[in-house]
């Protein structure tokens, strides 16, 4: 962070040494702020002689006010001679200071020539008080106007790319900032903060720069809830806030139906970020207030960690998501499979008894918790829309077709065990139709629901370890509970030719691959 005084070029100047000078007065002693800490490091490569130890501080008026700004008062500790220094928004400034009309015309001249170039622009004061008591508001102080100090705070290297990031995700971005609008105006359009978000109406160039497309924190006290309601969603650049004005922006969105996260550093931000449903404070250059008030701190101030964040999310939703449609649609064959047979007088009503149900659970648990838990991202999640707050977890679309997927499958294992009945088949190998059907569809099932909308030709390239891992333990337990006696006795069951399996493998499959041509024709609509 650089700054950077009016007239540079003769920085050794007496009257540009004495802006600086106070400019480091009015900052806190150990200063925390990136802004004050450039300022200290300027004094010390600027000044005559460093008089910081000569001084100790006797009176404070913190940073407040609409503009804001802020008082340090100091006495030298030989002399006795007293020191007060101001700074803070020109404006406020300006108000406390004996300028004639010409003297606030030039000074609001430069100050705007500066904001238009992006840099964040202070006034530098000297004050002066004669009473025996401090005021009890700074606004009491007379002062003096010095000159003003320009700060360059350069975008970080690839915000932009993580503001697009946000756009394409449907997230729209909003710049809530105390600067000139003229400042926040340049920085924007550094930073593709003009650009819509996913399904927003396009938002040119020339439309960024009217005023229409930016409010003031003034403006934003003027207005009515209501009317801040209708207006905040397609302003994306808000200046001149201070901390009522910021909380009045945050609940309207809140009160629009939007799911808000703020990001702040300081004091005045705390309310914003306490209202915000995701209050994001910067750990670096954040304030202790800010980070109370915060639910999330950014250790390193970057924000595409907060990108990551919300692809991360909807990995976590998508996969919790599918665990439940396929627990949902394979516990419906197994309710079925036990109770429909007893409902047909089927001459076989015990197919499945508990070591059955039992397998079955430890082959579905590791299954949605193992497979599901670590399935990748799919391609375009960070490229929709988020989904409102009032949408349910499932929805009823997606509950129906977990509900077919275990009817389907229900109908696959009973009609298969309904043929080996007709053909005079016994209990043990009707039972075999029916449980080794139901395993080669659970596998199945676990393959196509790895998206509910791309087809298994994409799905199938998806990198997921312990996806083999879980499958060839199945089909190795369907090889040695067909093959080996004593667990076919433990599980009641008969061993099948290759004919045989292949006709389970072939009802599996039709159970559970009809949904593929769904989403061939869903992704086509």
């Amino acid at each position: 962070l650089g700054e950077r005084a009016l007239g540079e070029p003769a920085l050794q100047e007496p009257a540009l040494q004495e802006v600086i000078a106070y400019a480091m007065w009015s900052s806190e002693v150990k200063p925390f702020d990136p802004m004050e800490i450039a300022i200290h490091e300027r004094y010390a490569t600027t000044a005559a002689r460093d008089e910081r130890g000569d001084h100790e501080q006797i009176h404070e008026y913190p940073i407040g006010g609409t503009p804001p700004m802020m008082t340090h008062i100091f006495r030298h500790r030989q002399s006795g001679e007293t020191l007060i220094a101001a700074k803070g928004a020109v404006e406020r400034i300006i108000a406390q200071s004996k300028l004639g009309e010409a003297e606030i015309r030039s000074v609001q001249e430069k100050a705007l020539a500066y904001a238009k170039q992006g840099y964040r622009v202070l006034g530098i004061a000297r004050g002066k008080w004669e009473g025996a008591h401090w005021p009890k508001v700074q606004d009491d102080i007379e002062l003096e106007l010095l000159g003003l100090v320009a700060f360059q705070d350069p975008p970080k290297e690839g915000i932009d790319e993580t503001i697009r990031t946000f756009h394409r995700a449907g997230i729209s971005v909003k710049m809530i900032t105390g600067d000139y609008k003229e400042t926040a105006l340049a920085i924007a359009s550094q930073i593709a903060l003009g650009e819509p978000a996913l399904g927003e109406r396009p938002l040119q160039e020339p439309a960024l720069q009217e005023r229409g497309r930016t409010l003031e924190g003034s403006e934003v006290m003027a207005m009515s809830s209501a009317e801040l309601q209708q207006k905040v969603g397609n302003i994306n650049i808000f200046a001149r806030m201070f901390p009522e004005a910021k909380l009045k922006v945050i609940n309207a969105l809140r009160e629009n139906g939007e799911v808000v996260a703020m990001t702040g550093d300081g004091v005045n931000d705390a309310p914003a970020l306490k209202a915000a449903h995701i209050g994001i404070a910067m750990g670096k250059r954040g304030s202790e207030v800010a980070k109370g008030a915060a639910s999330l701190i950014l250790t390193d101030d970057d924000l595409s960690h907060m990108t990551d964040a919300v692809a991360l999310g909807r990995k976590i939703y998508d996969n919790l998501k599918k665990a439940i449609q396929y627990i949902v649609s394979i516990h419906i064959p197994i309710i079925l499979i036990v109770t429909l047979p007893l409902l047909f007088g089927w001459a076989f009503t015990e197919i499945f008894s508990p070591v059955h149900v039992i397998f079955l659970e430890l082959i579905m648990g590791p299954t949605c918790s193992i497979i599901y838990e670590n399935e990748p991202m799919e391609p375009g999640t960070m490229n929709r829309p988020p989904r409102a707050m009032t949408h349910t977890f499932l929805s009823f679309r997606q509950i129906m077709v977990s509900i077919i997927q275990g009817l389907a499958i229900t109908a696959a294992c009973l009609a298969l065990g309904y043929w080996s009945m007709q053909q005079g088949h016994n209990v043990e190998e009707t039972r075999s139709y029916i449980f080794i059907t139901l395993l080669f569809s659970n596998i199945f099932l676990t393959l196509v629901n790895r998206s509910f909308y791309h087809t298994i030709l994409t799905t199938i390239r998806y990198r997921n370890n312990l996806l083999p891992l879980i499958i060839g333990i199945t089909l190795l337990f369907i090889v040695a509970v067909l093959k080996l006696p004593f667990l076919r006795d433990l599980f009641g069951l008969q061993e099948l030719g290759m004919k045989a399996i292949g006709l389970t493998v072939l009802a599996a499959f039709a159970a559970t691959f009809w949904i593929e041509p769904v989403k061939i024709i869903k992704k086509n609509m």
